[in-house]
């Protein structure tokens, strides 16, 4: 089991950044990628961007240039750098983490609301 505790959301003006923690405990020697997905009023959970232990990162096409994942593997913990938010980028943001063989963890969520 990976536990994980997720920090960093709130209210935020079009155009201000924020920045997204995730940090992991429980069986982290398992993992082999950790991401962040997000879900809009409506809408389906999608992938915003995610880091495999290779160091490959894939971004959404609609955060590409504007969001950076990146880890610290020493303290087992993700982060999502926002830059430039926009209003339709607000959505309750979740930290995922994939093990091996199969396994996959979800955060308990954080609010994102970007507006004037």
């Amino acid at each position: 089991q990976v536990q994980l505790v997720e920090s960093g959301g709130g209210l935020v003006q079009p155009g201000g950044s924020l920045r997204l923690s995730c940090a992991a405990s429980g069986r982290t020697f398992s993992i082999n990628a950790m991401g962040w997905y997000r879900q809009a009023p409506g809408k389906q959970r999608e992938l915003v961007a995610d880091n495999t232990n290779s160091g490959d990162s894939n971004y959404a096409d609609s955060v590409k240039g504007r969001f950076t994942v990146y880890r610290d593997n020493a303290k087992n913990t993700v982060y999502l750098q926002m830059n430039s938010l926009k209003p339709e980028d607000t959505a309750v943001y979740y930290c995922n983490v994939r093990t091996f063989p199969r396994g996959s963890y979800w955060g308990q969520g954080t609010q994102v609301t970007v507006s004037s």
